[in-house]
């Protein structure tokens, strides 16, 4: 005979009631649970016993420092944070204070307008959250962002009122303020108005102007309004230029001279500071026969930036420099970015350097970290020493070709042996460049080009970063490792899915490796499907973030990496400087105690600034593209779609690289479905289709460069029904003209969340 369960005390919630008070509530700490229950002294105890049982079952799990909830469950009502973006463009949120079983949830936009603009990543917001047909879903409830209460906009001015306009394409927070706050102000001045409290239900929001931002005529007015926008810290306090003024260069004391070695910079034509520099030469050590010695030395910012000063508690607040077209917010102020720290030709420069050792087959067999002083032989663009490469020298690149130049492409190509059967994940992820005149005013919109010379450099600084975190793990000292997680099982279904629709086999339970995907590319290449198969890998992937923890790095194919490379530009490769000179023991000035209990808090922190500056680095290129394309509206343009959402096509045309959307209602006179399994939009009574990836002609009808926006209407003719395809399902109906009251998930405007990548390219305004 089965023995009765103990029963629980008198007051003590059996298992189901205590689950079903938790789900109800979200989640609780045992002290709520108790007051809720009316539980005292022993019951308390059982209470604890009752909790950790269920733990250990699996039922419930943390949420927060003290607070349980229900397994796999969601509360009612949370804060979240935009964490991920579908290949279709779909955002999905994760609790802020989520135990490791939480799920991620699809962000349903809020389509009456009431929460103000659409999110982007890396947005924290306030949501509903509640099962749906296919998993969590979330209703946005609000934005939490920090300057949700500030409207960046445009003055116009009346007879009767003043106005503020956001330049927010999203948002509809247009604001009403006095006409004495106006004065001195032009129509079309940029400002930066708050959002004043009160009871006001009709007509437009009442508001106070804090500042003048500068002219929406402005030739540099896109990046002005990205950098206010994305609150992007601008300039330096009094304290830190000070700081930085009183710097001196360091002696030799205490570092190994090496003026004499012929290390050279190689850079952008325009780079304003240089960072990092290069040299290679033959091992002469019999036992490594046709080897070869690389050194890489990069700024000390170490030296100037130290713990707890000014300088380093604005530098952390920026956590890197943000780059635009015409203009950049660095992380340091000019005396260091452009002075001390850059390796400028023929000056003394204090440097941390590595020595790095590889066989005949690329392999990379030892190392050994210094600091140094070092004086540049030469400053040489990538073209320039390209170009060199190339048989065509000039008088910089004549006379060091053969000490120099040669060795330096010898040693790369060794290098690239070990690259190859690494086989890091090849993306081929085009990127344009704005060329501006003296007058900020673009010239042109083109491709970027890549160079034997940036691959180069590339794979120097990869090795560079490997040996800075190999070194740090083996002296047993925390780092910020630069992680690059695979990508996640859902991801690589919906890849598989895709794949389907253009007849490329992808077995779906297969594991993640870069041979696979290279595999794919390579397959791929040079053909129809080429450009998309390449966004929709990209968009497979993860981000990468800055991490206390190591989980390797995905996209290189890396066990272990950090940032060490570029100190001036980022705070991460300051704090591996800083661990790597306490590791070694290389001065007073490395890694302190504080900073080390404080490594998790540091990496949220630049991982959280680097999408800031991506952020307003994407709109400010959206903005000048779309001034850009202005005086071209009405032409039409070749392009591809690149998204498929319920609410539109996201198109981009081949010119210019410059996105926009073609609104679904504007697509027929019938329901489009959103079928997300083949990413297409399909009508619901012909079955016509319109897929990812498909090359079409646009016509430009909307350009607006103070949002950045641009609105195209289809010219070409959308595929015919596809025999084999299954029926949409029901629930993710998309509007056309003349629709009912059908329920949109998107945000139904131009300027809509827009699809975007994971892993982003190379060095030198790219991130790795």
């Amino acid at each position: 005979m089965t023995k009765n369960p103990k029963r629980p005390p008198a007051g003590l919630p059996d298992e189901a009631t205590l689950i079903a008070f938790l789900r109800e509530a979200g989640s609780a700490e045992k002290t709520d649970i108790a007051r809720h229950f009316g539980l005292k002294g022993g019951e308390r105890r059982a209470l604890r016993e009752m909790i950790r049982a269920l733990e250990d079952a699996g039922k419930l799990g943390k949420r927060g420092r003290k607070g349980f909830s229900e397994v796999g469950a969601l509360p009612p009502v949370g804060v979240a944070d935009v964490v991920e973006r579908d290949l279709d463009g779909e955002l999905y949120v994760r609790l802020v204070e989520a135990s490791a079983d939480a799920p991620r949830a699809l962000l349903i936009p809020d389509n009456g307008g009431k929460a103000g603009p659409a999110p982007g990543m890396g947005d924290r917001v306030l949501v509903k959250f509640a099962r749906g047909e296919d998993g969590w879903e979330a209703r946005l409830i609000k934005r939490l962002d920090a300057g949700a209460n500030k409207v960046l906009g445009v003055i116009r001015k009346s007879n009767k009122e003043v106005r503020v306009e956001p330049v927010d394409r999203k948002s509809k927070d247009v604001l009403l303020v006095p006409h004495a706050q106006a004065e001195g102000l032009r129509d079309g001045d940029l400002v930066l108005a708050a959002i004043e409290k009160g009871d006001q239900r009709y007509g437009p929001k009442r508001g106070k102007i804090l500042e003048k931002i500068g002219h929406e005529g402005d030739a540099r007015a896109a990046s002005l309004i990205a950098i206010a926008a994305h609150n992007v810290p601008m300039g330096f306090s009094e304290l830190v230029e000070k700081e930085a003024e009183d710097q001196e260069l360091p002696s030799l004391k205490g570092r190994e001279d090496l003026r004499d070695l012929p290390l050279i910079t190689i850079d952008p034509a325009d780079a304003r500071d240089h960072d990092d520099a290069v040299y290679a030469m033959r091992d002469e050590d019999p036992k490594n026969a046709d080897g070869w010695i690389v050194w890489v030395a990069i700024a000390d910012v170490a030296a100037y930036v130290r713990p707890n000063t000014n300088l380093d508690r604005e530098a952390r607040d920026k956590g890197n420099s943000t780059y635009f077209p015409d203009r950049v917010e660095p992380m340091l102020p000019e005396r260091l970015s452009n002075g001390l720290c850059s390796l400028k030709e023929g000056e003394n420069r204090a440097c941390m350097a590595v020595r790095m050792v590889f066989d005949r087959d690329g392999r990379k067999t030892g190392h050994k970290f210094m600091r140094g002083l070092m004086r540049s032989h030469a400053k040489l663009s990538y073209e320039q020493a390209q170009s060199a490469i190339d048989g065509q020298t000039d008088d910089t690149t004549g006379p060091i070709m053969a000490a120099i130049l040669e060795p330096l492409w010898a040693a790369y190509r060794t290098m690239l042996k070990g690259r190859l059967k690494r086989s890091p994940l090849a993306i081929e992820s085009p990127e344009r460049r704005i060329r501006m005149n003296d007058q900020g005013q673009i010239i042109s919109i083109e491709p970027r080009v890549s160079l034997e010379a940036h691959r180069l450099i590339e794979e120097m600084m990869i090795q560079a970063n490997v040996c800075a975190a190999e070194t740090l793990e083996q002296k047993k000292t925390p780092l910020l490792y630069r992680v690059h997680d695979a990508p996640s099982q859902e991801k690589l279904f919906n890849l598989g899915d895709f794949l389907q629709t253009i007849g490329k086999p992808w077995t779906k339970g297969e594991p993640a490796t870069t041979k696979r995907f290279n595999k794919l590319l390579d397959e791929t290449r040079g053909g129809d499907h080429a450009e998309v198969v390449n966004e929709v890998v990209l968009r497979s992937q993860m981000q990468a973030i800055y991490s206390a923890e190591n989980v390797g790095h995905f996209g290189l194919n890396l066990d272990r990496y950090a940032h060490f490379t570029s100190p001036i530009r980022r705070y991460s490769d300051l704090i591996v400087h800083r661990g790597l000179i306490r590791a070694l023991g290389l001065g007073k000035d490395g890694l302190t105690d504080r900073e080390v209990a404080e490594l998790p808090a540091i990496a949220e922190q630049v991982t959280m600034t680097e999408r800031r500056s991506m952020a307003a680095e994407r709109a400010a290129m959206d903005r000048y593209m779309a001034a850009f394309l202005q005086e071209r509206v009405g032409a039409t343009f070749p392009g591809r779609i690149t998204g498929v959402t319920r609410f539109g096509l996201f198109v981009r045309l081949d010119e210019t690289g410059a996105d926009g959307l073609v609104p679904v209602s504007t697509l027929g006179t019938e329901y489009f479905s959103h079928d997300d399994k083949s990413h297409a939009l399909v009508g619901e009574r012909s079955g016509a289709r319109w897929t990812l990836g498909r090359t079409v002609e646009v016509r430009l009808k909307e350009a607006t460069p103070i949002t950045g926006g641009l609105v195209f209407e289809m010219l070409s003719d959308p595929a015919p029904r596809d025999p084999n395809a299954p029926a949409p399902r029901l629930g993710q109906r998309a509007r056309g003209p003349g629709g009912g009251g059908f329920p949109k998930r998107g945000a139904g405007r131009p300027g809509g969340p827009k699809p975007s990548g994971g892993l982003k390219g190379v060095r030198k305004g790219k991130r790795r």
